[in-house]
């Protein structure tokens, strides 16, 4: 084994979205085993917030990963508010990499996205309806992270391949 991933689907997809799993198939292609969270109970607590239970979500990846990184090497990554998530987490534990896919910069009253100090690798769409990619190039030229901008919107639907293979390479990186 290689190492652990935890793939985080966005807000109101689910573990078997299928970015996620085409992450999940990528990382078993280079011998690291991979975990997908389920967090549709908590994006269904509307009378939290109008992106359901986001603290709740934090405290139930953060319990997931410390396991994980008690175990070896892990990634992190995530869609939308999972790469939020993700990013949050990789505060808190040792963390080797995180690959955010569509991450938004901002999200309303939460703070804004902060990762740790690890090799970033992003993949962002040019027509993101709801992230605007020029605060996505910004954030992850302070930090020199890997950048892949694709022409697609928030969902990435074209570039569920391209997003596996940025994916996979930076899991070769490793």
């Amino acid at each position: 084994m290689r190492g652990h991933c935890i793939l985080s689907h966005g807000f109101e997809s689910g573990p078997d979205a299928t970015k996620v799993t085409a992450l999940a198939e990528a990382a078993q292609r280079l011998g690291w085993t991979h975990e997908r969270p389920d967090y549709t109970d908590l994006d269904a607590r509307r009378e939290v917030s109008e992106l359901g239970d986001v603290p709740a979500r934090v405290e139930r990846l953060l319990a997931l990963a410390r396991t994980a990184a008690e175990r070896g090497p892990l990634v992190l990554a995530g869609s939308s508010l999972g790469a939020w998530i993700s990013g949050h987490v990789s505060l808190h534990l040792p963390v080797r990499a995180l690959f955010l896919m569509a991450p938004p910069i901002g999200m309303g009253k939460a703070p804004p996205l902060q990762a740790a100090d690890v090799p970033v690798s992003i993949i962002h769409g040019w027509h993101d309806e709801l992230i605007p990619a020029a605060q996505v190039v910004d954030w992850a030229a302070a930090r020199n992270a890997r950048l892949l901008l694709v022409n697609d919107s928030h969902r990435l639907s074209d570039h569920v391949q391209a997003s596996a293979d940025a994916f996979a390479a930076l899991l070769a990186t490793l």
